[in-house]
């Protein structure tokens, strides 16, 4: 198994975030994984994204021209890599914000109303785990169980309070998509 995954978005949307949980997760399956940040000077309102890969085999590099999963949280992150999703592949994307939608035939395009689920969680800030949600609910690639520990080390123990609302939110996003 090998997954090659880019979330992209914007700064202030918990894309890094996202992508070190899942890649905790994985190291917690045992497997073999990098975590690659990338995001403008300006972080928070710039553009962001990461990409993760999760091997059960040695990973070569951790640089990618193409991507297994696209996870898209704005326009310009879908302008940019909506055609670097292997044919096959699957493009993942909120439509808040979106104003043209994917139009690739070759690959899966699953549209979620992430935002819109935060505004259901009355937490704005749980965005990332409704997204990091539906993208397990659609590609399977991790235990939940295991996103749960990883959140356990990924969260300072002194904000462990959260847990159980993020917890709340990884279920509202796969329920987007169930």
């Amino acid at each position: 198994m090998k997954e090659e995954i880019i979330i992209a978005g914007f700064g202030g949307q918990g894309v890094l975030s996202m992508g070190k949980i899942l890649a905790y997760a994985g190291l917690i399956d045992n497997l073999e994984v990098t975590w690659m940040p990338s995001y403008g000077p300006e972080q928070r309102g710039g553009t962001a994204n990461v990409t993760v890969i999760l091997s059960d085999e040695p990973i070569s590099s951790p640089v990618l021209d193409t991507y297994d999963t696209a996870v898209i949280l704005n326009q310009q992150s879908l302008d940019k890599f909506e055609s670097r999703v292997k044919p096959g592949g699957t493009l993942i994307y909120d439509s808040y914000g979106i104003h043209h939608a994917p139009q690739r035939t070759d690959i899966t395009v699953k549209r979620i109303d992430a935002m819109e689920a935060t505004f259901d969680l009355k937490s704005s800030k749980s965005y990332n785990m409704v997204v990091l949600g539906a993208l397990l609910a659609i590609k399977p690639i991790i235990p939940v169980e295991s996103v749960y520990a990883a959140l356990r080390k990924v969260i300072p123990e002194r904000h462990h309070n959260l847990l159980g609302a993020n917890h709340e939110a990884l279920a509202k996003g796969r329920d987007l998509v169930s």
